[in-house]
């Protein structure tokens, strides 16, 4: 067994050539997977964090005189205000063209079904001696969508965060995404957030977006929780808001791996890699296979799908520095190399899809068979598609409507119930050395301790 097979230099790109990575060896394809999973940390993190707590700091110090300098700086226009009229949201819905329409509704129509499954239940329990317990879900007063700008227009992302939070029942949605340097939104973005219902849209992204959510300003409305995806700097605003109000995820680079072996068709595999790698230059791509024939032949194909490709660069940087083949003997190995790689999304392009997914632990969505490409969960599948990165799928989960919701507990002791459990908590307290616990039930009660 070789340890690694030098990058295959594909010819026939329409610029610089695609080289990807095959591997053989486990060991060497856990090495692999660990490099792709921390392919974000290092000195270039360490620098960003600097940058985002002087921000966060001056937008919680200055306001809106500070977003409307980083405005200025960062998108490359002069903001007099952020608030994108409610008049220019319905035009942009007005103007859209009925086909797209018409697909945006789809979409909306499919994930809220499926969103509306997920609200979770209230517990009403009496116990043993009359005393209620209870836990009541509530969705929170205010949330903030981040929808990104920058690479390409994301109304998918409207529709996946604001879906949510409205089926959840938060009161008021507030988005905010970047504008171009003349200060406009995506129409489509905007088309998006008219027909999922959100209250107020802004022009702003970035740290400093964040910022202003988490604290506040004179213009943008302080929320309650932050959701939605976006780069490094995004990333990390949310990272340090947290606790302040609460947050979905850290969203890292998009990820795919396909699991194949001998039925998966070599231009489905290549497509769906590149549906990936087009998404930002820190993007991956992995297939793990057990077809050698697959893995030998993958590498030509994707060069010839690049061809005129309209985001060829991002994708060759992709797919040269982030993208990989792992070659196995068994589909239990390619299983457990997945688990060990958690991610986000996982397509399962074998013969018997539904019995490999039963092996699965640690994804974050899983795509079963060649009529379920990753592109469908982006857009109307149902299931929500802001999904946890990084290998953070061992813990994490996809964002849903608990992620606009919170539970409280209620507790209704009877007297009966209490004296029945009076001495436990009694004990309890003094084991603790919690004088003033056990003296809050003592008080209570008309017998000594």
């Amino acid at each position: 067994m070789t340890e690694i097979i030098n990058k295959k230099e594909v010819q026939g790109a329409p610029s610089k050539k695609v080289a990807i990575k095959t591997v053989k060896n486990i060991d060497q394809a856990h090495f692999e997977l660990k490099r792709i999973t921390d392919r974000t940390s290092g000195t270039f993190q360490d620098k960003a964090i600097k940058v985002v707590d002087d921000i966060l700091k001056n937008v919680n110090e200055r306001g809106d005189e500070a977003l409307k300098e980083y405005t200025s700086r960062f998108d490359g226009f002069l903001a007099e205000t952020f608030e994108v009229p409610s008049d220019l949201i319905l035009k942009a819905w007005a103007e859209t063209p009925r086909e797209l329409q018409d697909s945006l509704l789809l979409a909306k129509k499919r994930i809220e079904k499926f969103h509306s499954l997920q609200l979770p239940k209230n517990i009403n329990h009496t116990g043993p001696y009359g005393e209620f317990l209870g836990r009541r879900w509530s969705p929170v007063e205010k949330a903030g969508i981040y929808v990104p700008g920058g690479r390409a227009a994301y109304p998918s992302t409207v529709l996946m965060n604001a879906i949510p939070a409205y089926v959840a029942g938060v009161n008021q949605t507030i988005m905010v995404s970047p504008a171009n340097e003349e200060g406009e939104l995506n129409q489509t973005v905007l088309a998006a957030a008219h027909i999922t219902g959100i209250d107020k849209v802004f022009r702003m992204g970035g740290a400093q977006a964040i910022g202003a959510l988490a604290s506040g300003t004179e213009s943008i409305p302080k929320v309650d929780v932050i959701t939605g995806p976006g780069n490094i700097y995004v990333t990390l605003a949310k990272k340090k808001v947290y606790g302040k109000v609460g947050i979905d995820s850290l969203a890292g680079p998009s990820e795919i791996l396909i699991i194949a072996d001998q039925s998966a068709k070599l231009e489905h595999v290549a497509s769906d890699m590149l549906a990936q790698s087009e998404h930002d230059p820190l993007a991956s791509a992995i297939l793990i296979t057990t077809d050698k024939n697959l893995a030998e032949k993958l590498p030509a194909e994707i060069e010839r799908q690049l061809i005129n490709h309209p985001r060829l660069e991002i994708c060759q940087e992709s797919i040269n520095n982030w993208g990989l083949i792992i070659l196995c003997d068994l589909l239990d190995t390619c299983a457990k190399l997945s688990d060990t790689f958690a991610p986000e999304h996982l397509e399962l392009l074998v013969k018997n899809p539904q019995e490999l997914s039963k092996s699965i632990k640690n994804a974050g969505a899983i795509f079963m068979g060649p009529w379920s490409p990753e592109a469908i969960g982006d857009y109307l599948g149902g299931p929500n598609h802001t999904l946890p990165t990084s290998g953070t799928a061992r813990f994490a989960s996809a964002l849903g409507v608990e992620t606009f919701m919170k539970n409280t507990s209620i507790i209704d002791f009877s007297e009966e119930a209490f004296n029945e459990n009076k001495n436990a908590v009694v004990q309890l307290a003094h084991s603790e050395g919690l004088h003033s616990h056990a003296e809050s039930i003592r008080i209570r009660d008309s017998k000594s301790y």
